[in-house]
């Protein structure tokens, strides 16, 4: 197909976006970029969540990995369902009873200002590191299926995403982003729905008939019940629990727009509806990847991993699935890159460089201040992303996951110590445990088949780490 085309469908794409922006942005201030002004609809805040949990990389890396880990995703996704209920009666009462713009101001009214300075900074580094790797693989995904035919340079197209995230965002923050993100999530979903029954009708199957043709290939297994293994079902039920507390409950990403919500039980009721959602949803992507590579091997299609996706959509299907999957995909992309944009530019104003209690600042000044902030957030996108392009990891939600268990357990750490002991802490002491856990834990994974043999540990580095962070607090603690 050409690109002209694809080109031309992602800039009308993007217009729209914009009209929706200028819409929803108008008499936006500070409270309505951070939080909404609390005023966020709670159906509207879950539904649109589902994009920003998801992301590019769920829509062609879950997909892609069927292949070799078959539907062993679900058991994960399991865990995600436990920690979205642990996050609905445990944390979200805890941040309404202490009206938190930033759910970090927990960690200093708990612990200190170290702390809290400290819980802020592995939040930055860690959405910062996990939203550019998303964002690399769908702006790669556009470059070779897109620009380079056009001779558009890579950190062109990155700079023109980017731009277009800012253009939008930079005014309504999630004020605007509630609404953009329900507008993406749906085109991201129709465009799954879409291509999952293009498929069966190609390969001329019926569900039970597709069901069984994916059991004789073995994609359909979902439980491991080896212990050693790291795809074992405890290991990997126990680290999606753990990864959604930490990447959805104590980041500020996801919580700034479940505080956007009035009152605490719609807030409770958008976030155990979001984790039944993605329960089914993540359910579709996983059967849409069988298909997808039962439709490879009938295609003859060479490509794997996070390439199978793109490439049957844009070069063995007719041209109006390939427009349904571009679209599919910059809808998966934007949802993710700009709550991400808009949470960092948040925690940095209010956590790192306390913006609110500049009281000698006007508005004004206030308002200019958050908007370089936020153009400096985008430059450390457009680095990250240039960094993600040289790794050029196969498949990067592995790699994402993987990422998230050194980064995040530090948060968890802190959080758990804080909710479960009632012990103070050496606060100018944390920022060296906060760094020490992650080292121990790298070192830990390093060498796990000298420390444990045949036992492996995968995913579950998250609640280990945690662990660390835990006991070196509890070394710490104020006697």
């Amino acid at each position: 197909m050409s690109p002209f085309i694809l080109l031309a469908i992602i800039i009308v794409y993007f217009a729209l976006l914009l009209w929706v922006a200028y819409r929803t942005g108008k008499g936006s201030d500070n409270e309505s970029f951070f939080i909404g002004n609390r005023k966020s609809n709670w159906m509207l805040v879950a539904f649109g969540m589902i994009g920003t949990s998801l992301s590019g990389v769920t829509f062609v890396s879950v997909p892609g990995a069927v292949g070799n880990d078959k539907f062993a995703y679900l058991q994960i996704t399991v865990g995600y369902l436990i920690g979205y209920v642990i996050i609905a009666y445990v944390l979200l009462p805890l941040y309404y009873r202490l009206k938190l713009t930033s759910i970090y101001g927990y960690l200093q009214q708990r612990m200190g200002q170290l702390s809290y300075k400290s819980g802020a900074w592995i939040f930055i580094v860690s959405r910062l590191v996990g939203a550019t790797a998303r964002l690399y693989l769908v702006v790669n995904i556009l470059q070779v299926a897109i620009l380079d035919s056009l001779g558009v340079p890579f950190i062109v197209t990155t700079l023109i995403i980017l731009a277009m995230i800012i253009l939008y965002t930079y005014e309504g923050g999630v004020k605007t982003i509630v609404w953009t993100d329900t507008l993406q999530t749906s085109c991201m979903l129709l465009g799954l729905i879409i291509c999952t029954v293009y498929m069966l009708n190609h390969l001329g199957l019926s569900l039970g008939e597709s069901f069984t043709a994916m059991n004789e290939k073995g994609y359909t297994k979902i439980f491991d019940f080896d212990p050693n293994q790291k795809s074992f079902f405890i290991k990997q039920i126990l680290a999606g629990a753990f990864i959604t507390i930490t990447m959805t409950g104590i980041d500020q990403e996801m919580m700034q727009k479940s505080l956007s919500v009035t009152k605490l039980k719609d807030s409770q009721k958008n976030m155990v509806t979001l984790g039944f959602i993605l329960l089914g949803v993540i359910s579709l992507f996983l059967y849409m990847g069988g298909l997808l590579h039962l439709y490879g091997a009938q295609e003859n299609v060479a490509s794997a991993g996070d390439q199978l996706f793109p490439d049957i959509a844009l070069n063995h299907m007719p041209p109006f699935i390939s427009i349904i999957f571009i679209i599919a995909l910059i809808s998966a992309l934007f949802p993710s890159a700009d709550g991400a944009m808009t949470a960092l530019t948040s925690s940095l104003c209010i956590d790192i460089f306390g913006m609110k209690e500049k009281k000698e600042w006007d508005d004004k000044k206030k308002e200019r201040f958050r908007k370089n902030v936020h153009l400096i957030v985008a430059l450390s996108f457009l680095i990250m992303v240039i960094i993600f392009k040289v790794i050029n990891d196969n498949s990067m939600i592995g790699l994402i996951l993987k990422l998230a268990g050194f980064t995040y357990g530090p948060l968890l750490g802190l959080f758990a110590f804080g909710i479960f002991t009632k012990f103070k802490v050496k606060d100018n002491l944390v920022p060296f445990i906060c760094i020490a856990a992650p080292v121990i834990s790298y070192f830990i994974d390093k060498y796990q088949e000298t420390l444990f043999g045949e036992f492996k540990i995968g995913l579950e580095l998250l609640i280990i780490n945690g662990l660390l962070t835990f006991i070196g607090l509890w070394l710490i603690r104020k006697k």
